[in-house]
């Protein structure tokens, strides 16, 4: 099994790290070491207790943690996390709220699959659900699928958003958190095309790479740079024999992280000093900006090897959505054929993921789609993260997009009749 023990050699050093740490921390508390007056014992409890939790949250799925919420009755309401469609590779869950009706806005949030679990949009979820019904796509970790469950690429990605979108109806808003814009984006005008009655009303695109070439980032030129033969030898592994998935080709989650924190290994190197100091300080709590921040970003995913190298060929090489030449099972899907749908665009200024231009690139693909259905919004000064969660998003883009849903709530839609073609029969 090519990559297995790699997979496994990866791991046991995640988990060596975890050891060392909590023995640093359990050494560190012995009685006999109070009678010595030395900041040492105190800097290596705090070492031992931040690296301990670090390395443990790598193999963790984060909770929600989202269980009430003061509504506008002055009452609170209970918040449980309702599965409503259980596939293989990732379910369409629902925020239920006990004791309120149903609100009228309908909203699929579609999380990104890019190494973090769907918690990473957990702020973006609670300011939501306040006045909305809000349904998001949560992916499950490729190491816990067995291997006959199949494959997953980036065609049966979009047939999942399909499925969603289907039984959701056609009253639903769409959101698209970064990743999966060009594949919802794709499942919308396939839906457009084949089954026109269930198109959602809204589609608005967050910050995600229509067209990787419309403005070069980092990520982009790697794209360019490494062909797919290295780009398969260097980053696919076997899931390891710990995990249901053993065996599966996937892109570690773990590997994913060491790309992630070596882009900007000084302010994350700085992140977790600070935190030692204040762990031996006594200043430090399970709840503090340091922990609330890392215990979700540590928390990754594997990704099915095939997804992550289809995405990588199709949507960033060979730009299938940018150049509207997507295909889904030997069928093109033309984005031309969205007419109804009222699409919207959000980027941020500084955003160094999926800069300004790649996501704004979806509109001129929706060569049906009037111009009255179309808008776009830029915001200064933030970042990737910062369009879906925080202050821009809270102050500026929430209540921006959330007028879109509303401008376009009642807006007449003709009833169009579906085209059935072969590869759909």
């Amino acid at each position: 099994m090519k990559n297995l023990m790699t997979y496994d050699l990866m791991e046991t050093a995640r988990n060596t790290n975890e050891w060392l740490g909590a023995s640093a921390r359990a050494l560190a508390g012995y009685p006999m070491f109070g009678m010595v007056p030395s900041p040492l014992v105190n800097l290596t409890a705090a070492w031992g207790a931040v690296t301990e939790r670090a390395f443990s949250r790598m193999v963790a799925k984060p909770s929600w943690g989202i269980r009430t919420f003061t509504g506008e009755d002055g009452r609170d309401h209970l918040v449980s996390v309702e599965t409503v469609l259980d596939r293989p590779f990732g379910d369409l869950i629902h925020f239920k709220v006990s004791g309120r009706k149903p609100c009228k806005r309908k909203i699929l949030l579609v999380a990104p699959m890019s190494g973090h679990y769907a918690t990473l949009t957990r702020s973006t979820v609670k300011s939501l659900i306040v006045d909305n019904e809000v349904y998001v796509t949560d992916w499950k970790n490729a190491r816990d699928i067995p291997v006959s469950m199949g494959k997953f690429d980036v065609e049966d990605y979009t047939l999942y958003l399909v499925e969603f979108m289907r039984h959701l109806g056609p009253d639903t808003n769409v959101i698209a958190i970064c990743q999966p814009a060009p594949l919802t984006l794709a499942a919308t005008a396939y839906l457009a095309e084949e089954d026109p009655e269930a198109q959602p009303r809204t589609l608005t695109l967050i910050g995600g790479p229509i067209d990787p070439d419309a403005a070069a980032t980092e990520v982009t030129d790697f794209g360019r740079r490494v062909t797919m033969g290295q780009l398969e030898h260097m980053a696919i592994q076997r899931v390891g024999m710990k995990y249901a998935g053993v065996g599966r080709p996937v892109y570690p989650g773990l590997l994913q992280l060491t790309s992630f924190i070596s882009m900007n290994a000084d302010r994350h190197g700085k992140a977790f000093f600070d935190q030692i100091l204040r762990e031996a300080k006594g200043d430090a709590s399970d709840g503090d900006a340091h922990n609330r921040f890392y215990d979700e970003y540590l928390a990754v995913m594997d990704m099915t090897a095939e997804f992550y190298l289809s995405t990588v060929e199709r949507i960033f090489k060979n730009r299938e959505v940018a150049k509207n030449e997507f295909t889904v099972a030997g069928k093109r899907v033309d984005i031309g054929k969205i007419t109804q749908v009222a699409v919207k665009t959000v980027e941020g200024a500084n955003d160094d993921i999926s800069a300004p231009g790649q996501c704004i690139a979806a509109l001129d693909l929706c060569t049906g789609l009037p111009d009255e259905k179309k808008a776009s919004h830029l915001e200064p000064g933030a970042g990737h993260y910062g369009i879906f969660a925080g202050k821009s998003w809270r102050n500026n883009i929430r209540p921006l997009v959330l007028n879109f849903i509303d401008a376009n709530a009642d807006a007449p839609r003709p009833k169009v009749r579906a085209v059935t073609s072969a590869a759909s029969a």
